[in-house]
């Protein structure tokens, strides 16, 4: 490809409000330009590498037996009123009605879509099992869309929906798009760790988001350097602490500690360890629709932090929220910076469940809020200052240097960013909506369903934050918008600098390699810096002096390896041999 035939529009600087170096780079090397608030036009060197990604991606899923469709972006709001979607997506759902004041929405995903073809065209187990994906846009109504396409209203996603007869046909199925998955990643020249995850708002039972490791990611990912185990912190494990409950050494002890409402300042007041601090943070829940609130304590120890997607699984928080100020006095008798787990005067103004956290379970000689302002409890001991808590669970962050849950080690954090995620939902949907199959003795049982999906527009965002230096994007091969950059010094005013970039363009060409050539007519340091800020993996510098010489000039992009002068008449044979590497 001809620059002169393309189109290239680079940007010496990025708009301020570009904050990652994904954002940044990718509006600097042309590959978008921004239309509106979370909207970008893919412009033809992004669509390039867009399209790579995209042709991996379908390849690995027709390699996994998974079927292709395309399915409207726009649905009937009848599907998500069947699935009580409708209502509870909530702001993040573009709603619109057409001329007969019909609803639809902008489709955020596609489970209610599949299923409804799955109930209409499978009616027997023979049918089972069954794959299908299709490669679309996407709309979520972010309220504050950021990092470009990263966090965009409007994306590209490759989603999959497998249907089962029973439960171990959808781990068979889910194990085999993880496997997809694994190779996909691979494929595309990413450094990512498959991880154990939430499944969140989706549902189901079993979920592992795959993350691409990058210092930007809004994930944090805990796992163990010595064994496999890797999971989101918001499911990873704290386990129970190996050391059991030391006896009480101190009695209760209650302390002033005016104005000293935060752990670390009464640490600091009282000279004790954070470690030997309690803190508190309360709740307000209902068991269900019809249930009363809940008000619950929540204990950790004061150095970890509440882990809320943990929390509010747990029956005693079921659909939980931090409880106010007011709520607080009510329950406690004091304001939130004194609360603690031993009722003053022994019996709270108000019914309180109080869940400790495994690690504060195993505490003694504690120091806690007195539920009375000013003042803090010191040499506080379960069973004997007060009842032992009435739940203990694992409610907490994870820290590095905490021990791995297989036992294989401790954990290290680092960040991700998601770029995939594949869900055993079970019956959640085929449940609702009436997907049904006949089974052997002609008895309907109800499909087991998983959905399994790939943000593509962000998988390029996300290698740009792992692949990139000072001057521009590093590309891994597999998803470069080309292979080699031809650079000719003087193209417009050299006749044989001329004549040989065009016979190597077409040269490379004719040798299935994907070439851009740079007929500009730029000066040197102006092509130079486009084509390591768009990122071309091999290029290629031919001059009037190296041609005397019978030689032109290469280069990798991202290596810090001096330039290598190869004969003019072995460049497509040495760049053949690199370009498959």
């Amino acid at each position: 490809m001809r620059a002169s035939q393309f189109f290239v529009s680079t940007l010496k600087e990025a708009p301020a409000e570009a904050e990652l170096v994904s954002h940044r780079l990718m509006l600097r090397a042309g590959l978008i330009k921004k239309l509106g608030s979370g909207l970008y036009t893919w412009m033809p060197m992004g669509l390039r590498v867009l399209r790579k990604v995209e042709n991996i991606v379908r390849e690995e899923m027709n390699r996994a037996g998974a079927i292709e469709l395309l399915m409207p972006l726009i649905n009937p709001a009848e599907l998500w009123q069947e699935t009580n979607r409708w209502e509870k997506y909530g702001p993040n759902m573009l709603r619109m009605k057409d001329r007969h004041d019909r609803d639809f929405l902008f489709a955020p995903t596609h489970e209610e879509v599949i299923t409804d073809i799955v109930r209409k065209e499978i009616s027997s187990y023979r049918q089972l099992p069954k794959n299908f994906y299709h490669i679309g846009d996407k709309f979520r109504d972010e309220v504050r869309p950021r990092f470009g396409v990263m966090r965009a209203r409007e994306f590209m996603m490759k989603d999959a929906y497998s249907f089962d007869r029973d439960k171990a046909g959808l781990m068979q199925s889910y194990r085999n798009m993880y496997d997809a998955y694994t190779k996909i990643f691979t494929r595309l020249g990413l450094d990512f760790r498959p991880v154990d995850a939430d499944n969140g708002e989706i549902g189901g039972a079993s979920s592992h988001e795959f993350q691409v490791l990058a210092d930007s990611g809004e994930d944090v990912i805990a796992y163990c350097p010595t064994s496999s185990y890797a999971a989101n912190v918001e499911k990873a494990e704290a386990v129970t602490p190996s050391t059991p409950r030391a006896e009480p050494a101190q009695s209760m002890t209650k302390v002033a500690t005016p104005g000293l409402k935060t752990c670390e300042a009464v640490s600091e007041f009282l000279k004790l360890p954070l470690t030997r601090n309690v803190k508190s943070v309360m709740f307000m829940s209902g068991a269900d629709e019809n249930a009363q609130d809940t008000f619950c304590m929540v204990l950790v120890r004061a150095d970890h932090s509440v882990n809320e997607v943990k929390a509010i699984k747990l029956a005693h928080l079921k659909n939980a929220r931090v409880a106010t100020p007011e709520e607080i006095a009510a329950h406690l008798g004091t304001d939130p910076g004194y609360c603690g787990p031993v009722a003053a005067g022994g019996s709270f103004p108000k019914p309180v469940i109080v869940v400790a956290d495994r690690t504060v379970a195993a505490m003694s000689d504690f120091v806690c809020g007195a539920n009375e302002s000013g003042y803090h409890l010191t040499g506080v001991n379960w069973g004997r200052d007060l009842p032992e808590p009435a739940m203990v669970a694992d409610v907490r962050n994870v820290l590095a240097g905490d021990p791995s849950p297989d036992g294989q080690g401790t954990l290290e954090l680092c960040r991700g960013i998601e770029v995939g995620h594949v869900f055993a939902l079970g019956t959640v949907y085929s449940e609702q909506m009436g997907a049904r199959v006949l089974d052997e003795q002609g008895q309907s049982q109800v499909v087991e369903m998983g959905c399994y999906g790939i943000g593509v527009t962000r998988v390029v965002a996300a290698a740009i934050e792992q692949h990139h230096d000072e001057k521009g994007i590093i590309w891994p091969m597999p998803m470069a918008p080309f292979a080699v950059a031809i650079a000719p010094i003087g193209f417009g005013r050299n006749a044989q600098v001329k004549e040989a970039a065009l016979a190597l363009h077409d040269a490379l060409t004719a040798a299935g390699i994907e070439v851009f050539l740079d007929d500009r007519d730029e000066r040197p340091g102006v092509m130079f810096a486009d084509l390591e800020l768009i990122g071309i993996p091999h290029r290629v510098t031919i001059g009037d002096r190296g041609l005397k010489e019978g030689k032109v000039e290469y280069q990798p992009r991202g290596s810090d390896a001096a330039a290598t002068n190869v004969p003019h008449d072995q460049i497509v044979d040495f760049l053949s041999k690199r370009v498959v590497e």
